[in-house]
Order: structure tokens, then sequence, then C-alpha cells
């Protein structure tokens, strides 16, 4: 099992500040890379993998240093999100290219092509692939040498849903196995569903990292808002605005429910039961409105 540590590193171009003082872990299983386009990823990306020297700061694989170490390459896959290829090449000619520069032959080469699907294929240009078929040969290149860690820079571009769920799976499986899988992605339910983890990235700086409800949590200077339904609305509305836990209640007489924002966390989820038990109000649903993925992300790129 392998470990990246990123320790107070940065990466400019010129004036350009790309990747801002950083210090994260990615650690076994998978890891989810957000952040708005511009605010470093792929920057982060091309440092983890071997591709950039960091301006200042560290970036090393199990304890050594990633930049220009061929030992450490040999441990590392990276899928780049960039569309450049050898489009003169088949399929298979890519990847066997790949695995001649790991010292191995053409069945490293077809083992991986079976293992992204893509056998159907391989004998044809890959300047005749979709952009779906392209990502699929790009990875298969990325696993010919079995790497302990696998890079990839927005993976689910172009493919159809099908192919989205096969690589879903896949990665999820390796992740399983011990191996330290990081991915970007702007479609955030993939990451929600796939990630055990996430790391945010919002102009450059580390903005959040952990789980993405317990990343909602900390966020104390916001709101926190609740669909409720239950037995007597009006009467658990009126008991709850009395607590300053709770900053505002919306009667939706569409959904037949209360929306509430919370304020203090931990005072409303004590407040609203023993609320209901006071009054013998029945709760029918309690449940949280803005604790999705693209909810969290939006709050942390508009702080």
């Amino acid at each position: 099992m392998s470990t990246i540590n990123i320790d107070h590193t940065s990466r400019w171009f010129g004036n350009v500040v790309a990747v801002n003082d950083i210090t994260m872990n990615i650690g076994p299983g998978v890891t989810g890379l957000l952040g708005p386009n511009g605010a470093g990823k792929s920057t982060l990306i091309n440092m983890m993998g071997g591709f950039l020297a960091p301006s200042t700061g560290s970036v090393t694989l199990d304890d050594e240093p990633i930049w220009r170490n061929e030992r450490i390459y040999k441990k590392i896959g990276i899928v780049p999100e960039r569309e450049a290829m050898y489009d003169f090449l088949t399929g298979r000619e890519f990847v066997v290219a790949n695995a001649e520069l790991h010292g191995l032959d053409e069945r490293a080469a077809k083992k991986a092509l079976a293992t992204v699907e893509m056998e159907y294929a391989q004998d044809r240009k890959i300047s005749t692939y979709s952009k779906g078929m392209r990502q699929r040969v790009k990875m298969a290149s990325a696993l010919v040498h079995d790497p302990a860690v696998l890079l990839l820079d927005e993976p689910f571009n172009g493919m159809d849903p099908r192919q989205r769920m096969q690589l879903m799976e896949l990665l999820r499986t390796m992740g399983d196995q011990g191996r330290t899988v990081l991915f970007s992605s702007h479609i955030l339910e993939e990451v929600e569903q796939l990630a055990s983890h996430i790391e945010v990235i919002v102009a450059g700086r580390h903005a959040a990292s952990g789980d993405f409800r317990r990343i909602r949590r900390l966020m104390t200077d916001r709101p926190h808002r609740y669909l409720i339904r239950s037995s007597d609305d009006r009467a658990l509305a009126a008991a709850l605005i009395a607590d300053p836990s709770t900053a505002g209640i919306e009667v939706d007489v569409e959904e037949g429910a209360l929306r509430v924002q919370a304020v203090d966390f931990a005072r409303f989820t004590t407040l609203l039961p023993r609320v209901a038990r006071d009054h013998g109000i029945r709760l029918l649903t309690v449940s949280p409105s803005d604790e999705s993925l693209e909810s969290v992300f939006s709050y942390l790129v508009a702080a």
C-alpha cells in the first residue's frame, strides 16, 4: 500500500500561481479531487505523476521524492486529461509501447486492454477512436505495469453511461484491493458515488478534506437546511423557531413539509426530537436538503 504526501507545495508559471501552499495525504482507496476549472487540479496531478517539479515544498510517494525518480515512476500509472495521442498507432501498439518502456512484453498489454474491454478495437488506428475509446486505451496504458498508484485527470470525459459504470466499477475494485486511486471529475454525482474520501481545491488552495457530509457539518458559519414532515407542521414550526439554533422556517405547501434552516447543527439535532416528544408530534420525515456533494462544493467555492 502506498501513500502520496504533498507538503506545503506550490507551483507557479511566471506570475501565475497554479497551486498555493497545499498540504494533503492521498492514501489507499479511492479519493476524489474536486475544484472548478482553473483550480489547480491538473497541475497537482502532474506533480504527483512526476511530470512537473514543485516550485516549493515536496511531493513524495512512500517518503521518496517523485520528481525525476525512475524507481518511483514504476509504481505510478497516470491518465492525463489532454487529448493529444499517437493517432497513427493502433490501440494495441500504443499500449505495447508503454509496456516495453517498463520492460514488459505484449502479454501485459493484452491483459490491460482486456481489463478496459478494448480488445475489439485494439487493431484499429487511434485516429478512428471516439473520445470515450481514447480514454479507455489511455487507461489500459496506465494499467499495463500493474501500478500501486493510479492518477486520473477527468477520466469520465467522453464516456457513455455504460463505459462510465464499467470504469467506476474498475476503480472501486482497485481501491478495495488497497491501491491508491485519485481521480478528478466535474461529474459530482459520480464522485459522490465512487470516492470514499474527497479533497477540494479552490483557486489553487486546499479548501477541504474528508467525507463530504463531514465537511458540510464542519461549516458552522452556514445554515444547515432540512426538509421535515410531521403530524403537526405548524405546531412544530412554532416550537422550533423559538430556539436560537433555528434561523428560519418556511412552510412548503406543495411538498406538505417544513423547510428549516439550522445555524447550530449539534444543538438542532438534539432539539428536534425533544420538541417533537414534548409536544406529542410525530416526525414522519427528516432529511437534509443541502448535503449533496454539489451543495458542499458550491458552498466551498462561494466561501
